[in-house]
């Protein structure tokens, strides 16, 4: 008889945790590369920048965030489940935990973020 692996909340957890990471990675070698760019000259240097307050931009730092925090809880998390083996059985209840907490941190910061992209702000 084959048996089909079906997901469920540890799969999409883990799909998270490595998209999140590859996402924070990209930041952080554009964010070298572009500070790179004052060898160039601060022209150059200014002109990038300048690109980043766009809106859209704006709306990449709130992405960016989310992706930010979504990897650091689930990093505690996975932490819990390594060094205290009983929580595996509560691996469940413990993503419903980050995903609240997740929430309750992410709106509040993602509305203030995107009233300062709204209004313009740099």
């Amino acid at each position: 008889m084959r048996s089909f692996y079906r997901g469920g909340i540890g799969q999409w957890a883990w799909i998270l945790h490595r998209v999140t990471g590859v996402g924070v990675l990209l930041f952080l070698l554009t964010h070298i590369l572009d500070t790179a760019l004052i060898l160039l000259g601060p022209e150059w240097y200014n002109k990038i920048i300048a690109i980043y307050r766009h809106p859209v931009f704006g709306l990449m730092e709130i992405g960016l965030f989310a992706a930010v925090l979504y990897h650091a809880l689930n990093g505690v998390r996975i932490i819990l489940v390594d060094f205290w083996v009983e929580s595996t059985l509560y691996h469940k209840q413990m993503f419903f935990i980050e995903m609240a907490l997740f929430l309750a941190i992410f709106l509040p910061v993602a509305w203030i973020m995107l009233g300062h992209i709204l209004r313009g702000g740099a």
